[in-house]
């Protein structure tokens, strides 16, 4: 957005004049985006927000303190993003543990309530965590987390949230949902720049291990005098695991501001909005033979288009091309995430072109 930009602009020019920059430049604003990220998700102690440099490292803080004995289990699905996959199968492999993966189902009717039935079906006492996404990156699917919370309670599984695609355009709530662990990019529907994302670490991490060792998440290290002092203890709650150079004086503000907006304007009413967007175009093809997932089970902000078999991915990709119509490729849908940015026109342009 055009004020996370000025954001930007205004974090360059402070660091032009390094000597303007206080003490309390270094948590001021850091502690205004935790507060920020928690009031978007709901959750009620800003202590438990950290700031993160990508959803890797928030994932690799997870790693860094899940126990695992030989014969573990480890649940991913099908496809989801990379990052939310090479952690946890490192981790297994150093235990012996193994890597569960719920397939997607192959037929289209109820694709994703099936889907969601398949987890609830796979976590059993060896399930030591659920890793997955708020929606599914490709193509949206959403996942009933909420039941899934509820079953790795029964087995003490943790559960641990990507929720890079949906966080900002799609309520989420984690007083509700109650994960071990929520971890977000902001690039994405947050509206933020790149190379900063913000992380939820529950109570299940409280006496854990961080991936690195920094002085700003050490106890009283507002107190610059004191430095050299060095401090064994850690920020209280979850401020262990933030990145070293949280403070980023350029990214920081710029992330902040995208977050106010968001708040101001609501997930809700984003939500909402991409779901009036979107309603009619899907429809239309929809009788035309392209496979699209039922509202109850897709975000609208994110949604996969499935072609019908007349039409070849490299033909629709062309004609995409030539339109100067922006959208994404992944695995066999074609990926459809529109915003606020959008307006009813555009999602008709591209309709026209797919069915023409």
């Amino acid at each position: 957005m055009k004020t996370v930009a000025e954001a930007g602009f205004q974090g360059i020019l402070k660091k032009q004049q390094p000597s303007t920059v206080t003490v309390e430049d270094f948590f001021d604003d850091p502690h205004e985006l935790r507060k920020e990220f928690s009031k978007l998700v709901d959750c009620p102690d800003p202590n438990r927000i950290v700031v993160i440099p990508s959803v890797s490292y928030g994932f690799a803080n997870v790693a860094n303190n899940l126990k695992l004995e030989a014969g573990d289990e480890i649940i991913v699905l099908e496809g989801q993003f990379p990052s939310n996959i090479y952690s946890w199968v490192r981790l297994a492999e150093e235990n012996n543990a193994k890597i569960i993966t719920i397939d997607a189902p192959t037929a289209f009717h109820n694709r994703g309530k099936i889907w969601n039935e398949r987890i609830l079906e796979a976590i059993n006492p060896k399930t030591k965590m659920v890793a997955c996404a708020h929606i599914h990156w490709s193509d949206g699917t959403l996942y009933d987390l909420k039941s899934i919370r509820l079953r790795t309670r029964e087995v003490g599984a943790w559960l641990v949230v990507d929720g890079t695609q949906s966080l900002g355009a799609l309520p989420f709530s984690v007083q509700e949902i109650q994960p071990d662990a929520l971890v977000a990019a902001g690039y994405k529907s947050l509206m933020g720049p790149y190379s900063i994302g913000l992380a939820y670490y529950g109570e299940a991490f409280d006496d854990g291990i961080p991936v690195e060792e920094n002085w700003i998440n050490r106890f009283e290290s507002e107190n610059f005098a004191n430095l050299v002092n060095y401090n064994p203890n850690y920020q209280p709650g979850a401020l262990r695991y933030g990145v070293g150079e949280q403070s980023n004086f350029i990214l920081v503000p710029m992330m902040l501001e995208a977050l106010r907006v968001l708040n101001s304007i609501g997930s809700h009413q984003v939500q909402e909005y991409c779901a009036d967007l979107v309603r009619e175009p899907i429809q239309v093809l929809q009788e035309k033979d392209f496979l699209i997932e039922e509202e109850s089970f897709r975000a609208s902000n994110l949604f996969g288009i499935r072609l019908p078999d007349i039409l070849p991915v490299s033909d629709a990709e062309e004609r995409i091309r030539k339109a100067n119509i922006f959208i994404s490729y992944r695995g066999d849908a074609v990926r459809i995430s529109p915003g606020i940015y959008n307006e009813p026109g555009d999602l008709h342009k591209l309709v026209n072109v797919l069915t023409s």
